[in-house]
């Protein structure tokens, strides 16, 4: 029997409600990043401050795509100046420049991560994606986003042509239940949401009898061999998968 006021209880009801909520969003997803790979297209990852740990979790990651290229500002990176990055998200222009740099193109794919979805970086990048015609896929929240401050005229699920709804609740903690001040949701629920996807891609390959780029641990043996084609392959694609960029 599940008691709502336990923490562990609490996060397996969120992620049944994002199964409920993003389960065909999922399908799509993976539908849309297997047409895209098929093609031989890149999937754009993006993300800011700590929505930047989901874009460790696509990029470079044992099981994950090869076909994975993170964009993304340093301003934005938290780890050397938080404070910095907080208001670089918050900065027009930002998330419209590291898209320009990048210069994704179909048949690539982009992929937006943000709890809100509100300010101005994730939505430009989303933005500017939509409008070179790569699609955008946006995980996020929307309790979070209906309660957070407008900060952008639009929000990332304006320009998404998929929306993947993680359910985490608005200012992200979960603990103790009766007045939430620790204890953040939105990484767990981010990566289970991003796995999910992950999990229909390799399902919906197989159906198909396509062989997907995916990297191997590297804490196996035999792993730095098998991931030997796929960096050469990718590399001058993914410049930050040797230090080109």
């Amino acid at each position: 029997m599940t008691d709502p006021a336990r923490f562990p209880d609490r996060v397996r009801h969120l992620l049944d409600e994002l199964d409920a909520a993003a389960g065909k969003a999922a399908g799509d997803a993976a539908a849309l990043i297997l047409a895209s790979v098929e093609a031989d297209g890149i999937v754009h990852v993006a993300g800011a401050g700590h929505s930047l740990a989901m874009v460790f979790e696509t990029f470079y990651r044992a099981g994950g795509l090869a076909a994975v290229r993170p964009i993304w500002d340093p301003a934005v990176f938290p780890l050397d100046h938080a404070v910095r990055s907080t208001r670089a998200e918050r900065r027009a222009g930002v998330g419209r420049a590291v898209v320009e740099k990048a210069a994704p193109a179909p048949p690539d794919v982009a992929v937006v991560f943000s709890t809100s979805g509100r300010n101005p970086y994730p939505v430009e990048v989303a933005q500017e994606c939509a409008a070179r015609r790569v699609p955008v896929i946006a995980v996020m929240s929307s309790p979070a986003s209906r309660a957070a401050e407008a900060r952008a005229g639009t929000a990332l699920a304006d320009h998404a042509a998929i929306v993947l709804d993680t359910r985490v609740p608005p200012g992200d903690v979960l603990h103790p239940a009766a007045a939430p001040r620790t204890a953040a949701v939105s990484t767990v629920l981010g990566a289970y949401a991003w796995a999910r996807v992950l999990a229909e891609l390799d399902d919906l390959a197989a159906a198909r009898g396509v062989d997907l780029p995916r990297w191997t641990s590297a804490n196996v043996p035999g792993g730095d061999e098998a991931n030997a084609a796929l960096l050469e392959r990718y590399r001058h694609r993914v410049p930050e998968l040797a230090g080109d960029g």
